[in-house]
């Protein structure tokens, strides 16, 4: 169907393009009116709409296929900068292994640049210790109690020792600080 209403623009009067647009009609409902013209029609859009429907298909098919691959390559490359900060705490631990001097010092001196190393790796990627300070409640969510002991100037379920710090990336724990627990008194 064609809309000539946009001669109206070109000195033709609005009546005139709205009778233009209903002869216009007029013929196509003409040419519709056998029932072979018709089935014609409705072939033709039939085809117009699977062709759509094909091509939406397509189009979520190729949605999901790309969005699948992004995904795999964040999972394959999230850690690739963390990785990129251990190798100099690699590099180091290395070359306190092939040293031969066998100054005690000269190795403690490594390990800690090794150790700094490794901290600025943590802060970088949002890993930070769990608060695990002697007299500190025990919290089951962060903290593992390995152990009860007898701590009389404690009050009973806070923290004595820390075995083993504990950790979290943002607000997920890595791994829980292992500590001992004070008693309740019998």
């Amino acid at each position: 169907m064609k809309f000539s209403f946009f001669k109206s623009k070109q000195g033709a009067t609005m009546s005139e393009a709205t009778e233009h647009m209903e002869n216009e009609t007029a013929a196509e409902q003409e040419a519709l009116d056998t029932p072979e013209a018709m089935k014609e029609r409705i072939a033709e859009l039939e085809g117009m709409l699977q062709d759509e429907k094909l091509r939406g298909l397509a189009n979520e098919q190729n949605l999901r296929r790309r969005h699948q691959e992004e995904l795999q390559a964040a999972h394959k490359f999230a850690a690739q900068k963390f990785a990129a900060e251990m190798l100099s705490v690699k590099d180091y631990l290395e070359m306190a292994l092939q040293d031969q001097s066998g100054q005690f010092d000269a190795l403690k001196m490594g390990v800690s640049m090794t150790l700094n190393e490794l901290v600025k790796a943590f802060e970088a990627a949002q890993i930070k210790e769990i608060p695990s300070a002697k007299g500190e409640a025990l919290n089951p969510h962060q903290h593992q109690a390995m152990q009860e002991v007898d701590a009389p100037e404690q009050a009973p379920g806070t923290i004595v020792s820390t075995l083993k710090k504990g950790y979290v990336l943002h607000d997920r724990v890595l791994r829980p600080a292992m500590v001992t627990v004070a008693k309740a008194a019998q």
